[in-house]
């Protein structure tokens, strides 16, 4: 059986992953790109006698190097080079996704053109000449309305006739004038003689076109001094006679050209003064009810999440339990033994602590693929973009930083929706700022301890505000520093409202899920093991704990074991905190959970299992400590290291150690010398 490997390109809200679904059914499989953290999704299917296998490129609007999704994207289509390549056209808005469309052509690779969403035009006015348009690009199109299976058997045969055909010589390319003509005709000379290799692999005319664009991935590729010289002399001439950069100019004819080939072709027969698209965005996108609107659907994304999420949050914890007692039933009442506690409870609790979050992922992005496929979350991230634009951040990363005052790991998750790297990155150090779910025990059990019933609300109000405060402090300073460097236009046009499709918000929804089982879960799995053995060994003689009550074992034990000893040797490092051993000992079996903090304190104090609502535990950190002690530790909490999952997620979504550790120990410093500040000062007044 003959194999055609087919990748879809586009835009971003076209109807891509729509017609990848529509195509490969559930015949696919997600994972990365070598090195990268972009999403590749892969499907096969079988159609008149071929095995065809699909490659969903990443959304994007252009072929620059100015996204990693971009680059990605350019680098398979050159690299891999696929029989054919689909790009999916948002037909209602033709103009805009056409300029993807020229860049395809002029890397002069096998192109069918599929006209999506082709009913929603209609209902515009839009009438294509297909024939035309077809003459005049020189490619295949075919008109589709993915979300209803229209157009399929259409656009397969075109793939096939596509991948038959001989390569043709394309005599309708866009001309950029006479004074750009004549400097890539320079630069192409050169590349022929002096790049040879290069100029086989991409066309001398593309690189040539690239080149004066400055592209910088292509720029790095290319090492004879006289081809740079002569790019750099042309693009100062350019610049001289047009008064801009030559990639503006360039940009222009492109457009102008699509311009002129639609002229040609598509024909309005309606002007419609007011789209049902353009009614709804006066009032979500106007000045004064956008941002109530867009925070009151964020808190109600939020609530299915948490809210409607506890309930198969407890099922799923209930089973790990029963399962854990199930296992622990295997051996007889009151033995103890090393396998027994590895399986229940590090193997068995490190498996339902992964997986106690999954009924919050999916209905995360359920709700998030809903907001995306119905066109809502463009507008969103409109709205917000001119008060994150401040700090150096865009509206969209308001999204993931607001999810994680539930959970850092799925708000780190959401962070995928941001296109820009460095952009994704600053949002996902700062994410654990946000005062997640697991700290809510802590503060319960601090703030009723230490302060009177009239100061509980502000002292939670306070310690959030912290957070929010912090996470725009550090977004600021990352973006000055190590994420330094020109904020990419935020562009993004309005697509128009949309129904979405229950099976590609389905897929969408669970491609996630199951990457986060497959590859944070394993992560997650090993890191529980070694913590379950560095608070349970080594184990103390039979004759030590002779004696002692079974909360006193549990004491003697902890303080024995690992965990308890680096807590013994960290009391010099974190007693200029207000900290002592215990507290330190507690805080490292936080990082498994943040809310461990508590129960281990319990485990301390030989009361115990505890929970956050614990009065004698209260009584006897009220003993202990003084109020400073208590807001510091809430303060220190707050921000320092996250937890090991939230580390896992960090080191998977970055696709580097670096960063992962670089957010573990950068907060962990930065929570000692604000904790530091504060106790020293606040000791001196109080």
């Amino acid at each position: 059986m003959k194999k055609i490997t087919v990748a879809l390109a586009g835009n971003p809200n076209s109807g891509k992953t729509t017609i990848f679904n529509m195509l490969t059914g559930a015949h696919q499989h997600v994972g990365n790109y070598p090195g990268v953290t972009v999403e590749k999704k892969e499907g096969s299917f079988k159609y008149a006698g071929y095995e065809i296998a699909a490659v969903d490129l990443p959304g994007t609007y252009s072929l620059t190097a100015y996204s990693m999704e971009e680059l990605v994207a350019r680098t398979f289509i050159i690299d891999e080079q696929p029989d054919v390549v689909v790009d999916i056209v948002d037909a209602s808005n033709i103009e805009r996704n056409l300029y993807l469309a020229t860049q395809l052509i002029e890397m002069d690779v096998p192109l069918v053109l599929a006209f999506n969403m082709s009913d929603i035009a209609k209902q515009r006015g839009l009438h294509f000449d297909i024939e035309q348009l077809s003459s005049l690009l020189e490619v295949k199109i075919v008109p589709t309305v993915g979300s209803k299976g229209k157009g399929k058997t259409e656009l397969l045969n075109a793939i096939i006739e596509t991948a038959r055909q001989e390569k043709i010589e394309r005599t309708h390319k866009v001309n950029y004038g006479e004074e750009i003509e004549t400097e890539l005709a320079k630069i192409e000379a050169l590349l022929a003689s002096e790049e040879p290799q290069l100029s086989k692999r991409y066309g001398s005319r593309w690189l040539a076109i690239k080149l004066l664009e400055q592209d910088s991935d292509i720029t790095k590729k290319i090492h004879n001094k006289e081809i740079l010289e002569t790019v750099i002399t042309s693009i100062e001439h350019l610049r001289t006679i047009f008064g801009d950069e030559p990639e503006i100019i360039i940009a222009d004819r492109r457009y102008g050209f699509i311009s002129g080939a639609c002229e040609e072709s598509i024909k309005s027969s309606v002007e419609l003064r007011h789209t049902n698209s353009d009614i709804a965005d006066r009032v979500i996108l106007n000045r004064v009810l956008g941002l109530p609107i867009f925070l009151l659907l964020m808190y109600l994304v939020f609530k299915l999440t948490f809210w409607v999420g506890d309930p198969l949050m407890g099922w799923t914890e209930n089973f790990f339990g029963w399962a854990a007692d199930t296992v622990a039933g295997f051996w007889s009442a009151g033995s103890e033994s090393w396998l027994k506690s590895l399986l229940v409870d590090g193997v068995i609790g490190g498996v339902g602590g992964v997986l106690v979050f999954l009924p919050n992922i999916l209905l995360l992005f359920l709700a998030i693929a809903i907001l995306e496929d119905s066109g809502y979350m463009a507008r969103a991230a409109f709205i917000m973009d001119r008060i994150m634009h401040k700090i150096g951040l865009h509206g969209k990363s308001f999204i993931p930083m607001l999810i994680g005052f539930g959970c850092s790991i799925p708000a780190i998750m959401a962070t995928r929706v941001l296109e820009n790297r460095r952009n994704r990155l600053t949002t996902i150090m700062v994410i654990p700022l946000m005062s997640c779910g697991a700290r809510l025990p802590i503060y319960a059990l601090i703030i009723p301890a230490f302060f009177a019933p009239r100061w509980h609300g502000l002292m939670l109000w306070l310690i959030y505000m912290i957070g929010i405060a912090l996470a725009i402090i550090c977004a600021k300073l990352l973006r000055l520093t190590l994420f330094r460097g020109e904020t990419t236009p935020f562009v993004m046009e309005l697509p128009p409202y949309r129904i979405p499709t229950i099976k590609g918000t389905f897929i969408h929804m669970w491609e996630r899920a199951w990457l986060y089982i497959k590859k944070a879960g394993t992560i997650i799995l090993v890191i529980s093991i070694i913590l379950w053995a560095a608070t349970s060994y080594p184990k103390l003689s039979e004759e030590s704990l002779a004696g002692l009550g079974q909360e006193q074992v549990q004491e003697a034990e902890l303080a024995h074991s690992v965990a308890g000893r680096v807590g013994r040797a960290l009391e010099p490092v974190i007693r200029p905190l207000g900290f002592d051993w215990r507290i330190g000992t507690a805080l490292i079996g936080a990082l498994g959970a943040k809310e461990v903090f508590v129960a281990q304190m319990g485990i301390m104090y030989s009361l115990g299992e505890v929970d956050e609502e614990s009065k004698a535990l209260r009584a006897e950190l009220q003993a202990r400590y003084s109020p400073l002690v208590g807001f510091c530790i809430m303060l220190f909490c707050l921000i320092s290291a996250p937890c090991i999952a939230t580390l896992a997620i960090c080191r998977r979504e970055t696709n580097s150690w670096g960063w992962a550790l670089f957010q573990f120990f950068g907060l962990t410093a930065l929570a000692y010398m604000l904790t530091f500040i504060v106790y020293q000062i606040g000791s001196l007044i109080m």
